[in-house]
């Protein structure tokens, strides 16, 4: 049924491509619509879809899509005849992020407007419009699934886009981390083609590298404006996580840590070669391998007491109800509180640090990534390795970073971080005999 505002609506039945009943009908303005045996007329896609709980995820995610770019029209999603959740259709961002996340999201919001001209070529100079919201850098996920992209109005998937998102957000966002943002795009006229893919959930623009330049700065620049930092307080137990492991040979024997330059690089001899570590990957790096070693068998977890409630998003909720068992796993048991808030009894701790209970939004993202939950473990252990991890700033002193390279070298992988940045790099002593202009190693005696 649908109304445009006039006195009375129009109902619509259709059994196929004509409509079979078209007849005037009672409803205030707007328009609903009712889907039945959707694919009667194709049961092998009825075959291949997931469980009802995964095809519910993805139901929400689309709809959350929609409802977050276009905070001017209300959307309600029920399910099994509750309301999961709703949006009112005032224009304002923070209403939909309110519905469709909550009010520690909400509130934490900075609207932004701009408008640039952008000249690509001699016939291709125009204007493009580039508003949305912008949710504080105190308030973080692990990936950029909630970076929301719309262009003319549709929601799109488009990782230049959200790439520059997040780089507008620039140092004020935590290492490895991305941000909650909704950003939509009005572009001139034939500036966007949204025929490259069948459910146009991609879309081809022109000129992509010099729009997506512009998106990066809008949000550079409100972030700017409005001046936001961000205060983080860390406490850091290191003891158990770099514990060296008994018997083990290190790849690093025989280094010697000779100093810390800005609490974020250990500066280490070896023979010939200046080594510098990347504290922050290091660290990263095991306690990833100790974080998969453990989950290969019972995850230890810590207790919490009481119980946490967290909420969801209505695609992570749905997620967390399907994924049970896989994260019971890694140590967290959960249990639904309301249509999307969870209880968090209990949080994985393999690295002698329990991780907070809002990582289990992180966990439902990594596990939604993949087509079963075993396919998005790996995520999701990168992203628990991140959270007790040393960050910029942290001092060391030389027990703490002696036995932190013990650890690294005893890894299987100790040159790269779980998301591939280098942990190592190194300078031979020839690269310094000629930057300095000298005529031969430390063992010469010329000058």
């Amino acid at each position: 049924m649908t109304n445009d505002g006039g006195p009375a609506g129009t109902r619509i039945v259709t059994d196929g491509p004509r409509a079979a009943l078209i007849e005037p009908a009672g409803r205030a303005r707007g328009t609903t619509v009712t889907v039945r045996d959707l694919f009667a007329d194709a049961p092998a896609r009825r075959e291949s879809l997931g469980t009802p709980k995964t095809e519910f995820a993805r139901v929400s995610d689309a709809v959350s899509r929609h409802a977050l770019v276009r905070p001017d029209v209300a959307f309600t999603l029920a399910h099994n005849g509750s309301e999961v959740f709703s949006t009112p259709g005032t224009g304002a961002f923070d209403d939909a992020l309110l519905g469709v996340y909550d009010r520690e999201v909400a509130a934490r919001t900075l609207d932004f407007e701009s408008t640039r001209s952008l000249e690509v070529g001699p016939d291709a100079v125009g204007d493009i419009r580039i508003e949305g919201t912008l949710v504080q850098p105190s308030v973080t996920r692990a990936r950029r699934e909630h970076v929301y992209i719309a262009v003319d109005g549709r929601p799109v998937r488009n990782d230049r886009l959200a790439r520059a998102v997040v780089d507008g957000y620039g140092g004020l966002l935590p290492d490895g981390r991305a941000p909650i943002a909704v950003t939509s795009l009005s572009l001139p006229e034939s500036w966007a083609d949204h025929n490259v893919h069948p459910r146009k959930r991609e879309v081809r623009l022109r000129s992509a590298d010099d729009v997506a330049a512009a998106v990066e700065e809008a949000v550079r620049d409100a972030l700017s404006t409005a001046d936001r930092r961000r205060v983080e307080e860390l406490s850091m137990d290191l003891g158990d996580s770099l514990e060296p492991l008994s018997g083990a040979d290190s790849a690093f024997e025989g280094v010697a840590v000779i100093g810390q330059y800005r609490d974020l690089y250990l500066l280490c001899e070896r023979e010939d070669d200046l080594l510098i570590v990347d504290q922050h990957a290091a660290h990263e790096r095991v306690n990833y391998e100790r974080l998969r070693e453990a989950s290969d068998g019972d995850v230890p977890s810590a207790q919490i007491d009481p119980p946490e409630s967290v909420a969801l998003t209505p695609a992570q909720y749905a997620t967390v109800e399907s994924s049970m068992e896989a994260l019971a796993a890694l140590g967290y048991d959960v249990e639904p509180f309301g249509e999307t808030t969870v209880r968090v009894r209990s949080v994985p701790a393999p690295l002698g640090r329990a991780a907070a209970p809002e990582s289990v939004r992180d966990a439902a993202d990594a596990l939604a990534r993949g087509e079963s939950p075993t396919d998005g473990r790996d995520d999701l252990l990168k992203d628990l390795a991140c959270h007790p991890s040393l960050k910029a700033g942290d001092a060391l002193d030389d027990d703490e970073a002696a036995a932190l390279l013990d650890r690294l070298g005893q890894c299987e992988n100790p040159y790269a971080c779980p998301h591939g940045r280098p942990t190592v790099l190194s300078v031979d002593e020839a690269t310094l005999v000629r930057g300095f202009g000298r005529r031969g190693t430390r063992m010469d005696s010329g000058s």
